[in-house]
């Protein structure tokens, strides 16, 4: 190991150091923004100037002050939603508008122009149900659904524009020029950044000055806000007092602090408001550095004593402000309209996309460490699975398995035959992961290194030659992703005879690519560095391992010549980065608290778009206590993306370490995800097709009970199943709630049951993971559990049917092959549905467009809530035949069972209960 290289990883496994990372007071543009919007300096609209096309409606926005003029623009889209775009009308050159996250150009609908007040225009669609009323002096814009205001932006008066000036080397020879967007007054002070920004030993310079942008949305009735990850963070968002603010820049924060709103590896610039009666969302389109600050103002009711003798009481709704800011950009902002979280969730896909279907193996648990030493580990702890009946899907061979951190290759001592190697792996119908990142060793020697050096394919610095930083190999520059070309040439080394030692069984870890630099200003890539098309780094930092995981993506499809899905996990990601794979919580620590934050961080990441999401099991930093990782498992058994991960200086854990009785524990916790993938895939197939997050705060599924709203330490798996982790040491009760005054819930275990909307004390040992499930549900099951989901493709189902308070139930079952796209291109595909009324259930299709030829069979039923033993039961297949059915009834618990059936999942049939 390299001398950098040792003092690089003695510097990670320090718990972070805050002093590396700014806070909002230290942002430059964030204290211009505050001292400008002090003075209170209004906009207005210039609604002379309106033009009015198929696709949008135009207008100028003119400063009192700066005298400089704006373009507004705003669209009517598809389903619900409106877009506004605000930009210099004459820049002096092309703002930065963030590419290639939208999924194409969004169908617009044709504003209607109606007439409005003397300084109004109201802009309708065409139903007329929603408007855009724009005020002009000062500049408002109201969103009216049903002649109620529900959104208006800029009612603050907080449009903030800065315009691009001349390059800051024309501009040292005119110093007495005046600055068009900037107060004179603030010239010389250098603390506000205009065209150098200091942070430590770091001198940022800026060519073309502050270009810093900001506006405001009052959210009229809403308090309850969530969103906008990634953050260490309450589900719920917080109202952010002076000098604190949601900061959205992607970071590599090692060890990050929990309840804190800096950034940390992703960004998504989307959020959601939710209160009775209706959702929206506000998806704030720019890949710069972003802050957002709330601000709610509680409702209040006051008594008017201006109404003569009988005062009259009137109450204030409540409103929440929600501020953003940016360093550079244009504003580029999306309101969807809802009304319900499901429409929202529909609006934004249709923007930025749905998540990617994934393999089915990645469902399944993944077994990680830095690192796994050599082949001969590797071959234990694969061994380790089966001698302790633990089933696993993926192995995982971190940063130490290439050659000096040269991604593509194997160190040849370590791993002298990575072929070999996989096919041991493939005869157990397992995978591997292997990581590879996005900086490259600067090595003379490293044909990865030549090919991108001699095309240019390198991020560059100020002065034009290849940017320069330290990272894990040591001395390394950066792939530059945003260059398709870029990407195109990084998709190709993925090919199998260009990736030596690599197989089809082997998929993708997208690590560092926020990018970490050591050594950088806040660990990661100086400002103003530059990519493809002359752009600065500062205009697109946050969308950089977009990209990088976009390119991973295709080459895995590319390299199995279309027919087969990848599978790509990213540290750093943007809005949109769902259609390319799967996201974790990065460098979290082995605690409690950390167990803890982990189900609001992915409730949020579900909510954003992101549902293949989860946190590292047992923490990756420090060593957990036994009690602590058997919890973890319980978990994360039941969260999207299931993976056990620890860094280097850490004790070995595989789950068999622990003695014979927690070994077991984390058995039956990994057994239990095992069980339920059928329902799993069915998840994701809904996310796929129809963007319903997997994972679900519980106000998405109960959105009009007010106590659903800021709880956070329970959730829905889909609409079946209530999970609430055991997240306390030495717990032995937790209080679950249990919503719905009209549901019913079942113990997922010991099928007792309790009507919904109370709160039940449920007891819990070492050994209790408390599950519910849903009345008026049915959940599709794998009694069998195999070693791994290649083991379970033919085994057969089992259905856990939950009646409703109303002696009902429906689910459904989606099923493919499980890693081809033969689903999409040829339909090959079935989509069933089981609906239990009248005491018939039945199988039939969901969608008769799917075609798979299973010969999987459904062995056994358990229909919960049955209230008495009936008499017979028999079933009823599609050829006309009638058999008897063996079966046993528990009056105890109301369950009859029904064992040893023989039901072709494929076709259509019922069990008829008299």
């Amino acid at each position: 190991m390299e001398a950098s290289e040792k003092e690089e990883i003695s510097v990670e496994d320090e718990a972070i150091d805050k002093n590396i990372f700014r806070d909002c007071n230290k942002i430059a543009f964030y204290r211009r923004q505050k001292q400008w919007l002090s003075k209170k300096s209004t906009y207005q609209a210039l609604l002379e100037s309106v033009t009015t096309d198929e696709d949008s409606t135009r207008f100028q926005i003119i400063n009192e002050a700066s005298k400089v003029p704006l373009l507004a623009e705003i669209y009517g889209i598809e389903g619900n939603i409106f877009r506004l775009k605000i930009n210099e009308e004459t820049p002096l050159k092309p703002r930065f508008e963030v590419p290639d996250v939208l999924t194409s150009k969004p169908s617009t609908v044709r504003l209607i122009s109606c007439s409005g007040d003397t300084g109004s225009l109201i802009l309708a669609d065409g139903k007329g149900d929603l408007k855009c009323h724009i005020t002009a002096n000062p500049f408002k814009v109201d969103l009216v659904s049903e002649e109620e205001v529900v959104l208006s932006i800029n009612s603050l008066g907080q449009l903030y524009f800065e315009h691009l000036q001349i390059l800051h080397k024309q501009r040292a020879a005119k110093e007495n020029e005046e600055e068009a967007s900037v107060d004179t007054s603030q010239k010389n002070q250098e603390d506000l950044g205009l065209w150098e920004e200091k942070f430590g030993k770091f001198v940022d310079i800026k060519a073309n000055g502050p270009s810093s942008i900001g506006l405001d949305f009052s959210l009229h009735g809403f308090e309850h806000l969530y969103g906008i990850p990634q953050h260490a963070e309450s589900h719920q968002l917080k109202n952010t007092g002076d000098g604190d603010a949601y900061r959205l820049y992607n970071l590599d924060v090692y060890g990050y602090q929990i309840y804190d709103k800096m950034g940390i590896y992703g960004s998504v610039p989307y959020l959601l408001a939710h209160k009775l009666g209706r959702t929206i969302g506000i998806f704030w389109l720019n890949a710069s550095e972003t802050l957002v600050e709330i601000n709610t103002e509680p409702a209040v009711e006051y008594t008017l004593t201006q109404m003569g003798p009988v005062a009259a009481k009137q109450k204030v709704r409540s409103r929440t402000h929600v501020h953003w800011m940016s360093e550079s950009g244009i504003i580029d902002v999306f309101l969807l309209t809802g009304p319900t979280p499901s429409d929202v969730f529909k609006q934004y896909s249709y923007l930025t996309g749905t998540q990617a279907m994934p393999p089915l193996f990645s469902l399944g648990y993944h077994q990680c460490r830095w690192n796994y030493e050599d082949e001969q580990d590797v071959k234990a702890v694969d061994a380790g699975f089966d001698e302790h009946d633990i089933p696993y899907d993926a192995m995982w061979l971190d940063i130490e398995h290439t050659e000096g951190k040269r991604y593509f290759t194997w160190d040849k001592n370590r791993f002298p035959n990575p072929k070999k190697m996989q096919e041991l792996l493939r005869s157990k119908k397992r995978k591997l992961v292997v990581i590879s990142d996005p900086h490259i060793k600067i090595d003379p020697d490293y044909s990865v290194y030549v090919k991108a050096k001699d095309q240019g394919f390198f991020v560059k610095n100020q002065e034009g030659e290849d940017f320069e930083g330290v990272c894990w190999p040591g001395l390394s520059s950066y792939l530059d992703f945003t260059n398709p070309k870029v990407r195109e040439w990084y998709s190709s080394l993925f090919a199998f005879p260009v990736y030596q030692g690599s197989t089809d069984i082997l998929f993708i870890w997208n690590d560092m690519n926020e990018p970490s630099v050591f050594r950088g200003p806040e660990q990661t890539m100086q400002k103003n560095a530059v990519h493809h098309g002359n752009w600065e780094h500062r205009e697109l930092h946050n969308i950089y391992g977009f990209y990088h995981q976009m390119a991973t993506a295709e080459g895995l499809i590319q390299r199995s010549k279309g027919k087969e899905r990848p599978f790509v996990l990213t540290r750093s990601f943007f809005a949109g980065s769902q259609k390319y794979g799967a996201v974790w919580t990065g460098d979290n620590t082995a605690e409690w608290s950390n167990l803890k934050i982990s189900i609001p961080m992915l409730l949020t990441l579900s909510i954003t778009g992101i549902s293949f999401c989860g946190a590292d099991i047992g923490g990756f930093i420090g060593n957990p206590e036994t009690e602590l990782l058997v919890r973890w498992y319980q978990a994360g058994a039941y969260q999207p993306f299931f993976r056990g991960h620890a860094t280097m200086n850490t004790k070995r854990r595989e789950p068999w370490l622990f003695g014979e009785e927690h070994t077991r524990l984390i058995r039956e916790a990994i057994r239990e995800r095992y069980g339920l993938l059928p329902y799993w895939y069915s998840l994701f197939y809904h996310a796929h097709v129809a963007s319903q997050p997997v994972m679900r705060p519980l106000w998405v599924e109960f959105p009009d009970e007010l106590k659903t709203f800021h709880m956070e330490d329970e959730y829905m798996l889909g609409n079946a199943l209530l999970v609430h982790p055991v997240t306390e040491p030495k717990a032995t009760t937790v209080d679950v709630f249990l919503p719905g005054s009209n549901e019913v819930w079942y113990d997922y275990k010991t099928f007792a049951h309790w009507e919904g909307g109370c709160t039940v004390k449920i007891p819990v040992a070492l050994d209790t993971i408390p599950v519910f499930q849903r009345g008026g549900s049915v959940v599709p099951i794998k009694p069998t559990v195999g070693k791994s989901t290649g083991w379970m493709t033919e085994s057969s189902y089992g259905l856990q049917v939950a009646l409703s308070t109303k002696g009902s139930s429906v689910g459904e079952l989606y099923l493919d092959d499980g890693h081809s796209f033969q689903y999409l291109h040829q339909k090959q595909f079935l989509h069933r549905k089981f609906s239990f009324c009248s005491s018939v259930l039945i199988n039939s299709s969901a969608d008769q467009r799917g075609h798979y030829p299973s010969k999987c069979v459904v062995e056994q039923i358990l229909v919960l809530g049955f209230r008495k033993e009936p008499s017979s039961v028999t079933t009823h297949s599609s050829d006309g035949k009638d058999q008897p059915v063996a079966f046993t009834y528990c009056a105890k618990t109301s369950t009859l069972s029904l064992e040893k059936l023989s039901l072709n999942i494929a076709t259509d049939w019922e069990v008829r209960i008299i």
